[in-house]
């Protein structure tokens, strides 16, 4: 009893901590991101607060972290230009009910479909798109008002400082697992600068956090079909990403902590932070890798560690801004390229030239695409690739055996999938016009899988039939046993019963 206690405050104690160094890595990334979306500050922050707090104590995941990304940002923009901010909030309410339906309806086991490259693809994708993000920390406008990278002396101060916290939280671990190595690295930089009174941006540069607690505010919007079909587009492809990102970060936090998330709980869970955060002033937002990998690095596993860091980063907007602003924004560079180094997958370019060149193709691919793009257009892009490359090859793999009996009858013994992409193979393996009188096709190595399939069974068979040839089928599928309808009294079918395919369900959604 004693050892449970002293695990669950342990545990407790690395949730809180943890979720202390995500709220201070949220707050610039939300900041960020407002800008992206064109917004004010604080309605990024009142989303990372919203989505993180709700999808923290009711989705399915728990230790992963949700905030405001620049995912959904970059979508924001066009509509907040076009139309103002209040078609986003009723857009984010809009995304949440269409993401609730997507829980309700069992949609979140369909991630299991993804290949194992579209997800390196994606994973590295994101890294990528994090690394890039960084970036804009080393500009500065200059006197002229051209924003321009920073030079000289301020340039090597902002890279000394993001070393020395990319060090201390690489080397911390190796001592001490009792402190979070990027709160760490964080708090000593933050006091070495202001120590020395070194002259290096702070977070107080970005924007003014200070702020009171979100407000209830239906958008102002008028209910009229016109503004449904403004927002309804944005809402659908913003549900889309959002649940795509959150589902795709629940299968790589799975696969680091050896536990299984819930999907379709985790679908309602990012839907009802969506229509709360539209309903208070928030852009709304879904899963961030970089802030996941951070609180499981940290030591936060449970659904307090999100909790914890939505509630740090409410406190910080009402009662500590002043302290926050005081960050360097060096350190927490710093810290989003650690969670770089983390989540891009190293090993793909130790594989590349291992793996299928289909797979590597795919794999660059799907990170380009999600550089260039946007996640949605990158996963559906390599999902239609690998299923193309799956049913090319699989095209080629159907092929027959022959024999002919005492009788004189020839049997045609299939094997492989028949489907849309074997069709043509299909009909090449046989001869009707040279064929004996009496002719026998077995399917017991073979699968009739689509429509496509059902109709080259039927084609062949009037082509047998047309040269006045006795056709028999035998180990046909259930499926095709409409097929008798059709070939008349010539043909005999002996049908049995093929073992049933299932998709993967979610038994615990």
């Amino acid at each position: 009893m004693f050892e449970f206690l002293v695990r669950k405050s342990a545990s407790c104690k690395n949730d809180i901590l943890s979720g202390l160094t995500v709220a201070l890595a949220l707050v610039p990334e939300a900041v960020a991101f407002a800008f992206v979306a064109g917004v004010d500050p604080l309605v990024g922050l009142y989303a990372a607060f919203m989505v993180g707090l709700i999808t923290a104590a009711i989705g399915g995941r728990p230790g992963m972290i949700s905030g405001a990304t620049g995912a959904l940002a970059v979508v924001m923009v066009t509509l907040v230009a076009d139309n103002g901010v209040e078609y986003l909030f009723a857009t984010v309410v809009l995304m949440g009910i269409i993401q609730i339906s997507a829980g309700v309806l069992r949609l979140g086991k369909f991630i299991r479909l993804i290949p194992h490259p579209v997800m390196l693809g994606f994973v590295n994708g994101l890294a990528i798109i994090i690394f890039l993000a960084q970036l804009g920390q080393f500009k500065a406008v200059d006197s002229s008002g051209v924003l321009q990278w920073l030079q000289g002396p301020t340039l090597y101060l902002m890279v000394g400082l993001v070393v020395l916290t990319m060090a201390i939280m690489s080397f911390l671990p190796k001592l001490t697992q009792a402190f979070p190595a990027a709160l760490a690295a964080i708090l000593v930089v933050t006091a070495l600068v202001h120590g020395l009174n070194l002259d290096t941006r702070t977070v107080g540069d970005l924007a003014s956090l200070s702020g009171g607690l979100p407000s209830f505010h239906i958008p102002l919007m008028s209910l009229t079909l016109d503004n449904l079909l403004i927002i309804l587009p944005y809402a659908v492809i913003l549900a889309a990403i959002g649940l795509i990102e959150s589902l795709m970060t629940l299968t790589l936090i799975d696969e680091v902590t050896e536990t299984r998330g819930r999907g379709n709980r985790e679908c309602i869970g990012q839907g009802v932070a969506n229509v709360v955060t539209g309903l208070f002033g928030g852009m709304g937002g879904c899963a961030m890798i970089g802030q996941s990998i951070i609180n499981i690095n940290s030591g936060g596993r449970g659904r307090l560690s999100g909790i914890t860091a939505a509630l740090f980063l409410l406190s910080f907007i009402v009662f500590a801004s002043s302290l926050i602003e005081m960050i360097p924004l060096a350190a927490l560079v710093g810290v989003m390229f650690m969670v770089v180094v983390g989540t891009f997958a190293w090993s793909t370019l130790r594989i590349l030239h291992k793996i299928p060149l289909s797979d590597a193709l795919v794999l660059v691919l799907v990170s380009a695409v999600t550089v260039f793009t946007d996640l949605a257009i990158a996963v559906a892009v390599g999902v239609i690739v690998s299923a193309l490359v799956f049913a090319w090859q699989n095209a080629r793999r159907i092929y027959s055996e022959i024999s002919v009996d005492e009788t004189g009858a020839k049997t045609y013994r299939l094997q492989g999938p028949l489907f849309f992409g074997s069709v043509r193979s299909f009909h090449d393996q046989f001869t009707p016009a040279e064929d004996p009188d009496e002719v026998v096709i077995d399917f017991r190595g073979s699968r009739v899988c689509d429509h496509s399939g059902l109709e080259a069974v039927s084609n062949l068979t009037e082509r047998y039939l047309g040269q006045g040839k006795k056709l028999r089928l035998k180990h046909l599928s259930a499926e095709c046993r409409t097929l008798l309808n059709n070939a008349g009294s010539m043909i005999e079918v002996n049908v049995i019963e093929d073992p049933r395919y299932r998709v993967a369900v979610d038994e615990l959604a």
